[in-house]
């Protein structure tokens, strides 16, 4: 057995004495390593003041398998990162969240601690369910989008049947309604509960012309379409009578050219004068305008105005002041518990107004004021790192460091990639030791506790739906769905992928059909898979805050274990197109002979041998989950 497998740190209650540390508090830091490793001191490196600083660890408790070293350490600031040098008698090694070393290794992958961080503890153990609202279940029929309502840009609402096809945007302009509302998201919650789901995501519900509603024209109006502000209270208090949280969707980035304080056509708001008409209006310094009254639109979409971060006055009403955007849906008697902020890569940066980082802190800070375990979480596609530092967001929707590796690992062409084909761009597909390169090198730049809380999705609003690919089998995007429920962080099921919702994966059109509520035409294969994940998730400690390891690499085999001092969940997924077997050295996460092993779905009767390995048989794109008593 090769000993440097085995060495093991993290930043869970299993190692740090505390994760969520105060400043001040002194926390007991260990590491573990194979009983027979022939080490001769394990130091703790860390950085204090601009400085590094070394501490030598106490050899600590023993087991069957590990030898544990631990050191104290202070949190005198409010950020300490470490590393460890472990000396042998031949050489010295160096251990961070990334690898192992013979080298000295920069300090970007070090380990942190955050002393203060307010984490939002409940999501750790949440399956989040989003809901397209206009696309989910229609309970009142009374307050639906009629045919010729009103216009946008020249264009009639269309109301359809719930199982007619949603309109290209071309046809439709996104003015096709199908009725949905949060009365009928209210109708479901013992669907929900049933499936599994303890978190809710509704996307935008605030009052706006679009189907998609990121176009808002009034941040303190729910939707008349949707119930109003009345739907939301009571939804909210449902929700929170049976376990289930609520988290908003909405653009702080733009807003709609008809929103009252921009208000371009006065169209939807006669009796007001909004400041693309008024020159003098406060409001007029919420966006960029020009001399000659142009403004700039996001991403040059002149429909959707940007939002003028170096206005303080914007700033207090967005989050600011008591009665606040942000602040007024958190409180009573509406009491969400999550905000989801559109856009949030591009949020506050303008040319030269460069003013993220300024602004995302102070968002943070009037969250948590008001609700400190309410959770952040932003739309960031490509890498985020510079905003999961602990004093900005809580989390990203996961594109970066879970979509797209997985996908890839299906199959799948990089979204990045396929947009740009036009280029001649292209390239191969991602094997099992890509992909695993392509986790840790995101997990292991942020703290673990803030990993924990990431937000993994395989497909969106905004994304084709995974199973829509018709290159995909069930049996390889059963894979997906099982490391979607395991893998670190809280699992997002967009509405209809536990039915196989129909649909076309050529545009966000096709994502984005009525959910099947038609018994006879959903696929309860998905259903099953789903339901037996979500309640799994839901009760086991590992998945919530457990340690996290990949064990093997091999062709298109990949496996990692999540696991406590008690339990571990080992997850194997195939995407060979051939029968395998695979031959794992599972010691190296604690699992013994002697650990009490079942596959969750009884599809393996595997057992670990003596030697700590086990050895595993799976057929074509096949994916076993075994649950591991240690």
């Amino acid at each position: 057995m090769n000993w440097l497998k085995s060495v093991y740190s993290d930043t869970t209650e299993y190692f740090v004495s505390n994760p969520l540390p105060a400043l001040g508090e002194t926390v007991t830091i260990s590491i573990r390593v194979f009983k027979d490793a022939p080490i001769l001191a394990i130091i703790l490196r860390y950085m204090k003041n601009g400085t590094d600083h070394y501490e030598k660890m106490e050899l600590g408790k023993q087991d069957d398998l590990f030898t544990y070293y631990s050191a104290q350490l202070k949190m005198t600031q409010e950020k300490i990162t470490y590393q460890f040098m472990i000396a042998t008698k031949d050489d010295t090694y160096y251990y961070n969240q990334l690898e192992i070393t013979d080298y000295p290794p920069t300090e970007d992958f070090d380990f942190q601690l955050i002393a203060g961080f307010e984490s939002p503890e409940w999501v750790k153990k949440s399956v989040f369910y989003q809901i397209f609202p206009d696309r989910f279940c229609n309970g009142n029929p009374e307050n639906d989008v009629k045919d010729g309502e009103y216009s946008l840009n020249g264009h009639p609402t269309i109301h359809k049947e719930w199982t007619d096809r949603p309109g290209e945007y071309e046809e439709t302009f996104n003015l096709d309604f199908f009725g949905g509302d949060l009365e009928g998201v209210q109708q479901k919650l013992p669907y929900l509960k049933e499936l599994g789901v303890n978190a809710i995501y509704l996307n935008p519900i605030f009052t706006a012309p679009s189907i998609h509603k990121y176009d808002c024209m009034d941040y303190y109006e729910v939707d008349p379409h949707f119930g109003g502000n009345e739907a939301l209270a009571s939804l909210s208090k449902a929700a929170h009578e049976v376990g289930v949280r609520i988290m908003v969707d909405m653009s702080i980035n733009h807003t709609g050219c008809e929103h009252r304080w921009f208000n371009k056509s006065a169209s939807f708001f006669p009796e007001s004068v909004g400041a693309y008409h008024n020159p003098e209006s406060e409001e007029r310094s919420y966006y960029y305008f020009n001399e000659n009254n142009t403004y700039n639109g996001w991403f040059g979409e002149q429909s959707l105005p940007t939002l003028n971060y170096s206005s303080m006055a914007l700033r207090n009403i967005l989050y600011k002041d008591g009665a606040s955007v942000i602040k007024t849906w958190l409180k009573p008697p509406y009491s969400i518990d999550s905000w989801r902020l559109d856009v949030g890569f591009c949020m506050a940066r303008v040319d030269q107004d460069q003013l993220h980082h300024e602004v995302w802190p102070e968002i943070r800070r009037s969250v948590k004021e008001e609700n400190p375990k309410a959770y952040l979480l932003a739309e960031h596609w490509t890498d985020p790192i510079e905003y999961l530092r602990g004093n900005e967001w809580d989390a990203t929707m996961n594109y970066f460091g879970f979509l797209r590796p997985v996908r890839q690992f299906l199959g799948q062409a990089d979204e990045f990639v396929r947009r740009l084909s036009r280029f001649g761009i292209t390239e191969k597909r991602r094997n099992a030791a890509a992909v695993a390169k392509m986790f840790i090198q995101h997990l292991a730049r942020m703290p673990y506790q803030i990993a924990l809380l990431q937000y993994n999705l395989l497909d969106s609003h905004d994304i084709s739906r995974l199973h829509h690919d018709e290159n995909i089998s069930f049996e390889s995007y059963r894979g997906a769905v099982v490391m979607l429920f395991t893998f670190p962080g809280t699992p997002n099921v967009y509405y209809g992928n536990e039915v196989g919702l129909n649909g076309h994966p050529r545009t966000n059109e096709g994502c984005r059909y009525p959910m099947e509520w038609r018994e006879e035409k959903q696929d309860k294969n998905y259903f099953t898979l789903y339901q037996k994940l979500a309640h799994y998730k839901q009760n086991e400690k590992q998945l919530h805050d457990g340690g996290f390891k990949v064990i093997y690499t091999e062709g298109y085999v990949l496996s990692y274990v999540r696991f406590t001092d008690k339990k571990a969940t080992l997850v194997v997924s195939s995407q060979e197109t051939e029968a395998v077997e695979a031959t794992m050295d599972v010691s190296v996460a604690g699992i013994q002979a002697t650990s009490k092993i079942h596959e969750l779905f009884g599809r393996s009767n595997a057992k670990v041998s003596e030697d700590g390995c086990l050895t595993v048989s799976l057929k074509p794109q096949e994916t076993l989950v075994f649950d591991i008593v240690l």
